[in-house]
């Protein structure tokens, strides 16, 4: 067995009026990659604050190589070797990559800095992680994955022989993640050990030996990854069982709600056509590039069409704006939600009655008492976790703000709820309270459009599926007739799916 190199004994963080984590242990041994997972909101992320010295914890201990260690800043993590990978890259994106690579500890001599050797460096550490781009690019010129390459070639620039990689695949293609994977193995092969937080069971099982499992800031087990099933690791995730994840409710479906005939935004895509009836979950689909999410911001007004119809309840309709498309009773949830869905400086309350807000206006004045007993019995109605309603959107959790974007959507209202992935970058427990969510809005007769990318999702949650390809509509499938394997097929129909220009 691998040494131990990590060590976290009894670790507990209070912030006021919430116990963020509840006597907490865990630890790494020498080369390992060790999945570290729970619900949205078990203190993962606190977790790895404490770690990095941005929290100190009221009470535990942290060990590094046997010796106790106590970190007052994450400069002092990084002088021990230790380095964090974040969900949401904080890059500089108008500096070069050498120097986001080299931030805050640049190559100088003599107080001069280094310019040349800084760059060398950093196009070394570049090579060795086989990226296709050169360390003078501007930040804000590449990709998500090559962003996160960034991110691993700034720990790696100072030494850290620890790495806590902290969701990095939630925002990555399924290509990109296996580039991501490839590099953490090469990682772990030299020597890194890695603490990789993630939703995904297939990253855990691609990459880990071992799982630790937090729930509801408390320490569950650590297990070995081969011997624990999918079952077993969400009951210890949610503190039950899920026997149906998707609990697709039985729904007579209604009159047809939306129509687009012949959509089309040149250069975009091109003659798209579906409908959806009240009650129905209409899934849309398709692999990287389908532009499935160009054709719902165009519905909702985001962009201009350049030709095609769009019918809601059997009556054209011009939607130029989202505005004019919410006052007809189409919503749409972003799928990223904390740039397009919340404001996060603003508190929860404030979010969820955002788009309804002169409602609450009485005379001159806001009614803030009834605003505020409005939003909280939205928030709790989708299970928000948070402590009160004026909590900032930017102190909750992944899974937290998305179900406070659905709040929102529940006080508005929409005939046509259209979900871009709903449940991108949320846990297990989260995706299925938000499944639930939208198995009681199909009952309540919204006709609901829901993009992903997800297929068991797609497969699971609708009644019928229409898949895309490069801009076109490729097909349409049945619940009873799809599988992953037909929509796989007509997500790959290249020919078939751009005839003509787009």
């Amino acid at each position: 067995m691998a040494e131990t190199i990590l060590e976290l004994h009894g670790i507990t963080k209070i912030f006021p009026g919430v116990r963020a984590l509840d006597q907490v242990q865990f630890d790494l041994r020498a080369g390992e990659i060790h999945a570290l997972m729970g619900e949205n909101g078990a203190g993962k992320s606190t977790f790895i604050k404490v770690i990095m010295g941005v929290h100190q914890a009221e009470e535990g201990q942290m060990l590094l190589y046997g010796q106790p260690v106590h970190f007052k800043s994450t400069r002092d993590a990084q002088k021990a070797g230790i380095a964090a990978i974040y969900q949401h890259v904080t890059a500089y994106p108008h500096l070069t990559v050498a120097e986001n690579i080299f931030t805050g500890h640049l190559k100088k001599r003599f107080g001069i800095v280094q310019w040349k050797q800084m760059y060398e460096e950093a196009d070394s550490l570049l090579k060795e992680l086989n990226a296709d781009f050169d360390s003078r690019a501007l930040m804000g010129s590449l990709s998500v994955a090559q962003q996160q390459m960034v991110e691993i070639a700034k720990a790696l620039s100072v030494h850290a022989r620890i790495i806590i990689m902290d969701e990095p695949t939630a925002a990555l293609t399924k290509r990109e993640s296996e580039e991501l994977y490839r590099i953490t193995r090469k990682l772990r092969d030299e020597g890194v050990s890695i603490i990789f937080i993630s939703h995904r069971f297939e990253d855990m099982y691609a990459l880990a030996s071992r799982v630790t499992v937090f729930r509801d800031s408390r320490y569950i087990g650590t297990y070995d990854v081969n011997g624990i099933t999918n079952a077993d690791l969400i009951k210890a995730m949610v503190g039950r069982e899920i026997n149906e994840l998707f609990p697709k409710p039985k729904v007579e479906l209604g009159e047809e709600v939306l129509r687009v005939e012949g959509l089309s935004r040149t250069g975009y895509f091109k003659d798209v056509s579906f409908h959806v009836r009240k009650g129905e979950i209409l899934g849309l689909t398709g692999l990287v590039g389908a532009r499935r999410t160009e054709v719902v911001q165009t519905i909702f007004g985001a962009e201009k069409l350049t030709a095609g119809k769009i019918f809601l309840e059997g009556q054209p309709v011009k939607i130029r704006r989202p505005a004019e498309a919410m006052k007809l009773g189409i919503g749409l949830l972003p799928e990223n939600r904390q740039i397009e869905g919340l404001i996060l400086d603003w508190g929860i309350g404030r979010n969820i009655t955002l788009t309804e807000l002169k409602s609450f206006v009485q005379g001159i004045f806001l009614n803030e008492k009834k605003e505020n007993l409005v939003s909280k019995q939205l928030a709790e109605q989708v299970d928000t976790k948070a402590v009160t309603v004026f909590d900032k959107a930017s102190s909750l959790s992944g899974g937290n703000q998305q179900k406070v974007v659905v709040a929102k959507a529940l006080g508005s209202d929409f005939k046509v709820l259209i979900l871009d992935e709903p449940t991108k970058g949320v846990d297990v427990g989260a995706k299925a309270a938000i499944y639930e969510i939208m198995g009681e809005l199909a009952q309540a007769g919204y006709a609901i459009v829901m993009i992903s990318s997800e297929m068991p999702e797609i497969l699971g949650m609708c009644d019928r599926i229409v898949v895309m390809c490069e801009g076109r509509v490729s097909g349409e499938l049945s619940r009873e007739e799809a599988t992953q394997e037909k929509i796989l097929e007509l997500a790959m129909l290249k020919q078939t799916a751009t005839e003509g220009s787009v």
